[in-house]
C-alpha cells in the first residue's frame, strides 16, 4: 500500500476535513461531540415490541372503561342513600342559627340541639294529635259504611244497585279474583304499600338520627374540612362558607315564613267556609308548604276534596282558592321572601327550584335555593374577580 492511499483511506472513515461525511452529507450536533459519523436507521427493533404497546394500551382502556361504570352503578345504587345524607347535612345547617342563638347565651352545645330536638317532637306531637283523631273517625265511618253499601248493591232502587244492574260490578270483581290476577294484584299492592311505608319510616330515621350527629359535631366537622385547603387560603374559604350557611339559615327562616302564611290562609278559609279540621288542614298545608312547587299544589288538593264533604260549590271555590294564593304565593310571597332572606332574583328562584326539582325530586327543588345561593356567592368571590382583572 502506498503512502498516498492511507490519508485517502482515512478520508473516507472519518470524512473529510470540511466536517462533510464520507457521502457528502454533514453531521448532526450530537454526532460531532461523539466524533462519529451519521448511522445508517436500524431495523433491528424487535417486531413483538409494537404489538405489546398495543396490548398495553388496549388492555389500559379497557381496565379504565370497567372501572368508570362500576363507579357509575355504585353512585346509582346509593344515590338514594346519598340523597338523604345531603338533606340530613341541609337540615343540619339550616337549623345552625337556632342553635348558634342558644350557644350564645351561654347554653353547651349539647343542650342547644336538645332544645331544637324537642321542640320538633313537639311540633311533631301536636300535628299528630290534630291529624290523628279526624283520620280514625273518617277511617271508623268508613268501615261502618261498608256494610249498607253491600245491602244497597242488592237493592235495585238505589243508585248503587243501578250501577250494579248495568255494570256488574261484583261479577267482575269475583272473575278477578278467581283468575287469581285480582288477588295477586291485590297481594302486590298490599306488599307494595307496605314496603313504601316502611321505607319511608326507615328513611325518616336515617334523616333524623344524621340530622342530630351533624348539628351536634357541626363544629368539628368544619374544623375538618377547612384543614384540606391551604393556610394562605383558608380564612378566605371558611369566610364565603359562613356567608353560604348563613345564607342557607335565612332562607330556611323565610321558607318557614312563607309556610306558616299558607297554613293560616287555610286555616282562616276552612273556618270561614265551614270546611271540617280547620287547624289539622292548616298545620298539614303549612307542612307541604315546605316543598317547593308541588307542596302547596298537593295541599290544595287535600283540602279540595275534605270540603266536598260539606258541599261541592264549596269544593269548587277551595279549589278556585288555591289556585288564586299559589299564584299569590309563587309570584309575590315567595320571590320577595326570598329575596329579603338570601338576596337572590325572583327568576334565579324560581329557575333553581325548576331545576333542582328536575335533577332530584322534592329533596332537589328543597335544596335548589340555597345551592344557587352558594353558586353566586362563589362567583362573586373568586370568578367573576379574576375576570375582571383581565
Amino acid at each position: 500500500m502506498s503512502a498516498q492511499s492511507a490519508p485517502e483511506s482515512a478520508r473516507e472513515e472519518h470524512g473529510s476535513p470540511d466536517g462533510t461525511g464520507p457521502n457528502g452529507s454533514r453531521p448532526s450536533p450530537a454526532q460531532r461531540e461523539q466524533g462519529g459519523a451519521p448511522r445508517e436507521p436500524s431495523n433491528s427493533e424487535p417486531r413483538g415490541a409494537r404489538t405489546r404497546s398495543w396490548v398495553t394500551v388496549g388492555f389500559g382502556l379497557g381496565l379504565g372503561a370497567s372501572l368508570a361504570w362500576l363507579a357509575v352503578q355504585t353512585v346509582t345504587r346509593v344515590s338514594s342513600m346519598l340523597t338523604l345524607l345531603m338533606l340530613a347535612v341541609f337540615i343540619a345547617i339550616s337549623l345552625e342559627p337556632i342553635v348558634a342563638w342558644f350557644t350564645r347565651r351561654g347554653l353547651r352545645r349539647g343542650w342547644a340541639v336538645a332544645i331544637v330536638l324537642t321542640g320538633f317532637v313537639v311540633v311533631l306531637g301536636g300535628f299528630l294529635a290534630l291529624v290523628i283523631p279526624p283520620v280514625t273517625k273518617e277511617v271508623t265511618a268508613l268501615v261502618n259504611a261498608v256494610p249498607g253499601w253491600l245491602k244497597q248493591l242488592h237493592d235495585h232502587q238505589s243508585t248503587i244497585g243501578h250501577l250494579e244492574d248495568r255494570f256488574h260490578l261484583v261479577e267482575k270483581g269475583k272473575e278477578q279474583i278467581g283468575t287469581g290476577g285480582g288477588a295477586s294484584g291485590l297481594a302486590g299492592g298490599i306488599l307494595g304499600a307496605g314496603q313504601k311505608v316502611l321505607s319511608t319510616v326507615a328513611s325518616t330515621a336515617i334523616v333524623i338520627t344524621v340530622t342530630l350527629y351533624c348539628m351536634a359535631a357541626l363544629p368539628a366537622i368544619k374544623e375538618f374540612c377547612y384543614r384540606f385547603v391551604a393556610a394562605s387560603r383558608r380564612e378566605r374559604v371558611e369566610g364565603v362558607a359562613e356567608e353560604i350557611m348563613n345564607r342557607i339559615g335565612k332562607f330556611m327562616l323565610g321558607n318557614l315564613a312563607t309556610s306558616g302564611i299558607a297554613g293560616l290562609a287555610t286555616f282562616g278559609w276552612c273556618a270561614a267556609t265551614g270546611v271540617p279540621y280547620a287547624a289539622a288542614l292548616g298545620v298539614f298545608t303549612a307542612l307541604m308548604d315546605l316543598i317547593p312547587i308541588v307542596g302547596s299544589t298537593l295541599a290544595g288538593i287535600v283540602v279540595s276534596l275534605v270540603a266536598l264533604s260539606v258541599s261541592l260549590p264549596i269544593a269548587i271555590a277551595t279549589a278556585v282558592f288555591y289556585v288564586v294564593f299559589r299564584v299569590a304565593e309563587d309570584y309575590l310571597i315567595v320571590p320577595r321572601a326570598m329575596k329579603f332572606a338570601v338576596d337572590v332574583h325572583p327568576l334565579v328562584t324560581v329557575l333553581a327550584v325548576l331545576v333542582g326539582g328536575a335533577l332530584l325530586g322534592i329533596i332537589g327543588a328543597l335544596v335548589a335555593i340555597p345551592a344557587a345561593v352558594a353558586v353566586g356567592l362563589v362567583l362573586d368571590e373568586y370568578v367573576f374577580p379574576k375576570k375582571e382583572r383581565n
